[in-house]
């Protein structure tokens, strides 16, 4: 039996990283191929392969034609097909089939190009929210508004606490999922809005924006060597971008919808951060382990116990 004179290199890339961001394998197997082939010249791969000096041919069949075709080429050049972005299906299955029917195959080699970087998929979220949104998307999807979907992101995020505390990792990468379908989805609304629109990328630049600033021991010259540390620093540094709001308030900024526990969780916190009230901090407990104490009513005697202290 001779050696195939010819080869067949199945070029795969991730359609979410920028076209023609290629392995230096996949720039030596292009430079050296005798043929490059693709279904659609204006797809963004084959597109940046042009532009970048590497002659491309259109080559549009049905899997079973197009098997045979790139079979035929591989047996006497070194062929290389460039992968559509929907991944050509059926394509495999026919490349197969037709390769055990010759009596001399082509060596064949699949070669990935291009990988996704971490994060990558929330691309196609976004996409997808986008496309929900977008005229001839959900009609479900396209009425909503902040204010309608406030519900759900607070079932999510108390749907998301009870599968942390349950311990069902499955159900708490599902719930997770859900919290992000909440920012995007309100994210996508913002974006239309007539006279102050913003969009993820503007919701994800100022918490990458926050994150860095917050962080000075791990981006600047800050030093912190404890998570009490950092907890000191991150008050100290929201305090300085908010001068306006009232250091002396151990309210302040705590949203009034926020579940009891956790709003006097956030006090006690916080009187601990200025040098700690037992006695305070006693009562704020017995507060918080009194069911009977609605949101409202809560509220109203932490405000008496924090005026009753100033």
């Amino acid at each position: 039996m001779t050696e195939p004179a010819g080869s067949l290199t199945l070029l795969v890339t991730s359609p979410r990283v920028a076209a023609g961001l290629l392995t230096r394998d996949a720039w030596d197997v292009l430079s050296r191929a005798d043929r490059v082939l693709a279904i659609d010249l204006d797809d963004p791969t084959p597109a940046a392969l042009v532009s970048s000096g590497i002659e491309v041919e259109a080559l549009v069949a049905e899997p079973d034609s197009l098997a045979r075709d790139l079979a035929q080429s591989a047996l006497s050049s070194r062929t290389v097909w460039v992968g559509s972005p929907d991944a050509d299906p059926g394509l495999t299955d026919a490349l197969a089939a037709e390769l055990t029917r010759l009596p001399d195959p082509p060596e064949v080699e699949v070669l990935v190009a291009s990988w996704d970087v971490p994060g990558a998929r929330l691309l196609d979220a976004v996409a997808v929210m986008d496309q929900l949104r977008s005229p001839g998307g959900c009609p479900w999807d396209a009425e909503q508004t902040h204010e309608s979907l406030t519900k759900y992101l607070l079932e999510e995020a108390h749907e998301t606490v009870e599968a942390i505390e349950v311990g069902d990792r499955e159900h708490l990468a599902e719930e997770l999922g859900d919290v992000l379908l909440q920012v995007l989805f309100h994210a996508r609304i913002a974006a239309e809005h007539p006279e102050a629109p913003f969009d993820v990328d503007d919701v994800a630049a100022g918490l990458v924006g926050k994150l860095v600033r917050r962080h000075p021991h791990v981006f600047a010259d800050g030093d912190a060597s404890s998570p009490e540390d950092v907890e000191r620093a991150w008050e100290q540094i929201k305090a300085d971008e908010k001068p306006t709001r009232d250091a002396a308030d151990l309210l302040a900024g705590i949203p009034a919808s926020l579940p009891l526990p956790l709003v006097v969780d956030k006090v006690r916190a916080r009187v601990r951060r200025q040098g700690g009230d037992p006695a305070l901090d006693v009562r704020l407990e017995q507060l918080t382990e009194d069911s009977r104490v609605g949101t409202a009513r809560g509220w109203e005697q932490l405000r008496a116990l924090l005026d009753e202290r100033a």
